[in-house]
């Protein structure tokens, strides 16, 4: 094998879909739309999508014949939809906080010169909204 076939070309991966295990993928779906302002998609086979508009799709997958391990989801979000979000939350009754331990309910963050929260959904997984995205060391 020659040099030039050992280097591959740069490639752009990205995040196409995710299966999200949830208990009731309808109330899931609708839950995590409701407060982002999106919509739930017609069913594909097992799944309930809902489409990020990043070319992103979280599939609510149901499952039912095992706990479900929490996982955490973080969607960047533009600043001046964010405290429609809050009101969201607030208006379903769910609290949010400023910590991912979740230790400071009613509050929001202020990290990287954006905004965030975090809050459970109906199956337990960490969902994060934040208005910048985090400043990584180089």
């Amino acid at each position: 094998m020659s040099h030039d076939q050992h280097e591959s070309p740069v490639t752009t991966v990205q995040l196409n879909h995710t299966a999200v295990y949830a208990k009731d993928r309808q109330l899931s779906a609708e839950f995590i739309a409701a407060i982002l302002g999106l919509e739930v998609g017609a069913p594909f086979g097992p799944f309930l999508p809902v489409d990020l508009g990043n070319g992103v799709t979280l599939d609510y997958y149901a499952k039912t014949d095992a706990p479900i391990q929490s996982q955490h989801y973080a969607f960047l979000v533009p600043d001046e939809q964010f405290d429609a979000m809050i009101a969201r939350l607030e208006a379903v009754g769910v609290t949010y906080y400023a910590d991912p331990s979740h230790t400071e309910p009613g509050r929001t963050n202020r990290l990287f010169g954006g905004r965030g929260a975090y809050f459970c959904d109906p199956n337990g997984h960490n969902m994060e909204i934040l208005t910048r995205p985090y400043i990584r060391p180089s």
